[in-house]
């Protein structure tokens, strides 16, 4: 299990405690998640998310995960769809408003253009993106994502592909859910792991080149 690599940290994977690893089922999606404004089921293995609006269509823990956390999964999207799987942390559900709350969220192909992306719910005014031509509609992705207060980034098999610093990170020990988004999509999930991330500083320094 290799080491995850952000700007000066080393995610330290078998460090990392595991907090959730439960094999999906019927009966772990009755008992485990809650169903937001969507179509979820479980098939052979994994979890189903259809979401026929553009809107957060939602599977949320009701487990309570503070602190620093990875999510690590393998997803897809299901045909004919061809976007947007989306992974949240950190985040609440707004009762009042049935939508969601505080929240990062990580999205894989989206952003109506086919981008690679993390965004800051409810205000969206934090958002960064970037075209991912790789991406390949059906295909199983190992998508690793989450953040060490406030370094946000996204691993998709084995690679960096995006990092964002939040200035003003939410508060994880308050806003302690996660879960994921069909947004105008039918993804997949499965092989779900949850970690408590353990890191360590690393020092980063241009070589003399000239």
């Amino acid at each position: 299990m290799a080491d995850l690599l952000i700007m000066k940290k080393r995610i330290l994977l078998q460090a990392s405690p595991v907090l959730y690893d439960r094999p999906f089922s019927a009966a772990s999606l009755a008992e485990d998640w809650e169903i937001r404004q969507a179509e979820w089921w479980y098939e052979d293995g994994a979890f189903f998310g259809r979401n026929p609006v553009p809107g957060p269509g939602c599977l949320i823990s009701r487990g309570r995960y503070p602190g620093n956390v990875l999510l690590d999964c393998v997803a897809r999207t299901v045909p004919p769809s061809t976007h947007d799987i989306d992974l949240m942390w950190n985040m609440e559900w707004d009762y009042q408003q049935d939508t969601r709350g505080t929240a990062y969220v990580a999205g894989v192909q989206g952003w109506w253009e086919g981008k690679i992306g993390l965004e800051k719910s409810p205000e969206y005014k934090l958002t960064v993106a970037a075209p991912c031509p790789w991406f390949a509609p059906g295909q199983d992705y190992h998508i690793q994502a989450g953040s060490i207060d406030g370094h946000c980034f996204i691993f998709v098999d084995g690679e960096l592909r995006l990092e964002l610093l939040d200035d003003h990170p939410i508060d994880a020990q308050r806003y302690d859910r996660l879960g994921f988004e069909a947004y105008h999509s039918i993804i997949r999930i499965s092989k779900l792991t949850v970690r408590r991330i353990a890191w360590e500083p690393r020092d980063l320094a241009y070589p003399d080149e000239f």
